[in-house]
């Protein structure tokens, strides 16, 4: 099972960007997917996350500009990000609750991290 993120880059202040998370592999189901983020010397902390059936929940620095979605289709979730502030900056990582083929119950897998970096 991999996911692949995408989308992040260098944007000024007030700026957009949006970033995009796809799991594949031998995939029977997924649960809850999500964004994190971690900027140099904090703790890594929960951005965004978005059950199977679409219920979301956002940190409460980034409710009302981030907004989080998901293609089941696709196994794929976004991360449209508005407004965005040089404390924004910060490696964004995926995260997925993934039940593998042939296996029991789900296991949380990560993304690789893509850079976000806000100038001011």
């Amino acid at each position: 099972v991999q996911l692949v993120e995408s989308g992040g880059g260098l944007v000024q202040a007030g700026g957009s960007l949006r970033l995009s998370c796809a799991a594949s592999g031998a995939i029977f189901s997924i649960n809850a997917m999500g964004w994190y983020r971690q900027a140099p010397g904090k703790q890594r902390e929960l951005v965004a996350s978005i059950a199977s059936g679409g219920n979301t929940n956002y940190a409460d620095s980034v409710k009302g500009r981030f907004t989080i979605s998901r293609d089941n289709t696709k196994n794929t979730i976004y991360l449209e990000m508005n407004s965005l502030k040089p404390e924004d900056t910060a490696v964004y990582f995926c995260n997925a609750e993934i039940a593998v083929i042939a296996t029991v119950g789900h296991s949380k897998y990560w993304g690789q991290g893509t850079q976000v970096t806000v100038s001011s």
